[in-house]
Order: C-alpha cells, then sequence, then structure tokens
C-alpha cells in the first residue's frame, strides 16, 4: 500500500466551470479517508481525477513517490468500487473475481489461489458458482470488492458503493467493509482507501478521517469526534451530526461571561465559553448548540430562552421536540422517559444551552471562533 497526497488539486472543464478549487489532502498508508459533502462538491470529481478517469487541470496526484497525472488508469495501482457494481453479467463469480489477474498472463495456479483466498475473506465461497444476475444487491457489492481486493492495489477508491442498497444492508456492508479494512491492517497488508459518500452516517461511522467538502474547497479535514465536538465553521456545523447543530443567528456581548440575544430575548452563556471566545466585545454572531445539549430548566431559572414545543417527533428511545424561539425555530432532544414525565407536547419551554458543548461562529466569516482554548 502507499501514501496519497493531492497538491493544489485543480479541475477546470471546456466551460470555464471551475470544479475543484486547488485542494491539498494527505491520505497516510493503511488510512481509511472519506471525502463526503452535498451533490455537487466535486468528491466525485476529485476521486476521478484519482483514479485518471478524469484529467487533472492543475496541481498534483501523487501515489506513493510517483506523481501519476500522466499515467492511465490500468497504470497507477489503484482499485475501483462504483456504484452500480460494474460485473459481467455472462461471467460467474468466479471469472468476474479472477479477470484481472488473467488479463494480466498470471499463473492458473497463483490465480486460483488468489481468487480462493478472496473469496474467503469476504465470505463468498458459496457464490463462486452463480451469475451476477443470481445475487443480491449485498452479494453482488462483495463480490465488486473481492475483484478490486484481488488485484492488491496501492489505493482502494470507492465511489457511493452503498447507495444502491436499503438502509438495513447498507449497515451490514458498513460493517463488512470496516472489518475488512481492519483485518487487512491487522495481517500487514493495511489497505489505503478513498471513499466517497454523500452520506454522513457512512463517513462517521467508516472514516478514520473525514475530508468535509463544499463546491469543490475543503472545509475540514478531521477524526469523526473532532469534526463533531469541534467544527471548524458553520457548514461544517450544519452537515454533521444528525439532527442538525441548531444554528441561531443574534448578538454576542461580553468577552468574558457573554450574552447571547436573539430577538428580544437573551440567554447568558457562561465564562466556559468567554475563556475560549476569540471574538469582539459586540459582535453579531451566530451560536451553535447540538439538539442533546439544551437543558430544559423551570421558569424561575435565571437564564434562558422562552419557546413553544410546535412538534414532536418519537424516535423510540428519545423524542425531538422542535420549539419556535419566535426568531429561530431549534429541535431539542430529550429522553422518552423523561419527555413522558414532563408532557411537553404543546407547552411552553425554557432552554438553557449546556456551556461546555456552546459554539459561537462569526456570521460574516462562518469561522468557529469558539475554539482557541477549547480542549481537544
Amino acid at each position: 500500500m502507499a501514501r496519497l497526497q493531492l497538491r493544489n488539486l485543480e479541475k477546470t472543464y471546456g466551460n470555464a466551470f471551475k470544479a475543484v478549487h486547488g485542494i491539498n489532502l494527505d491520505v497516510e498508508e493503511g488510512e481509511f479517508m472519506v471525502l463526503v459533502g452535498p451533490s455537487g462538491c466535486a468528491k466525485s470529481t476529485t476521486l476521478r481525477m484519482i483514479a485518471g478517469l478524469e484529467t487533472v487541470s492543475g496541481g498534483e496526484v501523487r501515489i506513493g513517490d510517483e506523481v501519476v497525472n500522466a499515467l492511465p488508469p490500468g497504470k497507477r495501482g489503484i482499485a475501483m468500487v462504483f456504484q452500480n457494481y460494474a460485473l459481467y453479467p455472462h461471467m460467474k463469480v468466479r471469472s468476474n473475481l479472477s479477470f484481472g489477474l488473467r488479463i494480466q498472463g498470471l499463473p492458473k495456479a497463483e490465480i486460483a489461489a488468489a481468487t480462493d483466498e478472496v473469496a474467503r475473506i469476504l465470505e463468498i465461497e458459496p457464490l463462486l458458482d452463480r451469475l451476477p444476475k443470481q445475487l443480491s444487491g449485498g452479494q453482488a457489492q462483495r463480490v465488486a470488492l473481492g475483484r478490486a481486493l484481488i488485484k492488491k492495489p496501492e489505493v482502494f477508491l470507492f465511489d457511493e458503493p452503498l447507495s444502491n442498497l436499503d438502509a438495513k444492508l447498507r449497515a451490514s456492508m458498513r460493517v463488512r467493509i470496516i472489518d475488512l479494512h481492519r483485518r487487512l491492517k491487522q495481517e500487514g497488508k493495511p489497505a489505503t482507501v478513498v471513499y466517497v459518500t454523500h452520506d454522513q452516517t457512512e463517513a462517521m461511522t467508516m472514516g478514520d478521517r473525514i475530508c468535509v467538502m463544499k463546491e469543490g474547497r475543503i472545509m475540514q479535514v478531521a477524526d469523526p469526534k473532532t469534526l463533531y465536538n469541534r467544527p471548524a465553521n458553520l457548514f461544517v456545523a450544519g452537515f454533521i451530526g444528525s439532527p442538525e447543530m441548531n444554528l441561531m443567528a443574534g448578538r454576542v456581548e461580553g468577552p468574558s461571561d457573554p450574552v447571547f440575544s436573539l430577538g428580544g430575548q437573551s440567554v447568558r452563556l457562561g465564562r466556559e465559553v468567554g475563556s475560549r471566545l476569540d471574538l469582539s466585545s459586540a459582535a453579531n454572531a451566530t451560536v451553535g448548540v447540538r439538539p442533546q445539549h439544551f437543558e430544559l430548566v423551570g421558569s424561575e431559572a435565571e437564564s434562558g430562552l422562552n419557546g413553544r414545543v410546535t412538534h414532536v417527533e418519537f424516535m423510540g428511545h428519545e423524542v425531538y421536540l422542535h420549539i419556535d424561539l419566535g426568531d429561530a425555530r431549534v429541535i431539542a432532544v430529550v429522553g422518552t422517559e423523561a419527555f413522558e414525565a414532563m408532557d411537553l407536547s404543546g407547552e411552553q419551554v425554557r432552554l438553557r444551552p449546556n456551556a461546555t458543548s456552546v459554539h459561537v461562529f462569526d456570521t460574516a466569516s462562518g469561522e468557529n471562533v469558539s475554539l482557541s482554548k477549547q480542549a481537544a
């Protein structure tokens, strides 16, 4: 396996539309890197430039010690798994797995041994004599994965490989791919992976690190925990997390013991927030609070935001409360037992954010200005 480096990578099409804006990214040997972002953010275009399926307009793609910009896909040491599986319909599974090795002219015994090993790793031995039309979606995806694995590439590239599967099967395949990556690393054959998805659940559960993209630019690269707890900007804060972070535009005053004003209401954010805040004493700001980090307090509480519950979503072990604060609408998550005890449906409530979990963003730049002294 090899390290992958992107240096000032750009893609401009003939109509002068610039899809990728000089991105820089290092994927370490054996790392599982996920590219995630909304449709149209150029994550698949970036992957296709790595693969050699799109020409590079500027910058470098480096695999190992070699710049591969001018190399055709077959010479780059990569293997790609597509969304649509791309299995040969007239070939049985065994032949689909071994096709690439047969093209290389390897000895039959070596091909047979490699095919059997991959089938064992992916637990598809009973499928070897079936045609693709006789496979379920999950089985076909495992065969497509096996066809990539058998080539022993420098880098694995996945382009939304699970998007055609139903929710239950997607969850199962996520676990299989993660287990495979971990097993290869334990066996001394670490797989360097770049995985593209628009599904943040896939990104958060699969990636060693995640590269969040927007409009052909990198917004943040970090491990899942850091992305969730320390979003660098408004885009990442709103994109990562389910339900998404509540973002409330207002005004923050007082640097050491800041108060957030929203419409005609205000709430004290606390000295802990002030200790890590890098913002002028009075500034337009957007305060971010995860739904799980709102506390429901009584009307007698010294500080809080008054609102009205407009909608309730029962999710099983927890309940999502949609709350109208007048100048903002937010979601608060409470446990089912707590909700039933309080019977909050249609009621007036008072909210207070958990001070240790509040984020403050400069509304103009979008940057998180409450990270300077925040513990990792």
